[in-house]
């Protein structure tokens, strides 16, 4: 799942997505939301009272359109997850023989 999609939700702390995200590394995360935060999608905002300073990420507006309309394909792909991955199974090459 993006993390645009888990913003969906409400503001998050990045140590919060990078729980969530599986696989992850802190450098992909963080170059994700640069770029999500780059392009208007995801909004930054530090506290920097706290000492190391707090981060929440959130959508912006044009990140919730976007999210609004990216839901459904999410869903559409989670449901037919299994049917996807049978028809690759189907077209998947048999083993080669071994040679005797």
């Amino acid at each position: 799942m993006s993390s645009s999609a888990l913003l969906g939700g409400g503001p998050m702390r990045f140590t919060e997505l990078k729980k969530v995200v599986e696989g992850v590394t802190a450098k992909a995360l963080t170059e994700t939301l640069r770029t999500l935060e780059h392009d208007g999608i995801v909004d930054r905002v530090e506290t920097p009272s706290v000492t190391p300073p707090k981060a929440e990420y959130s959508l912006t507006p044009l990140g919730r359109s976007l999210f609004e309309v990216l839901t459904p394909v999410r869903e559409w792909a989670e449901q037919h997850a299994g049917d996807l991955a049978a028809a690759r199974q189907r077209y998947r090459p048999a083993p080669a023989a071994e040679a005797r």
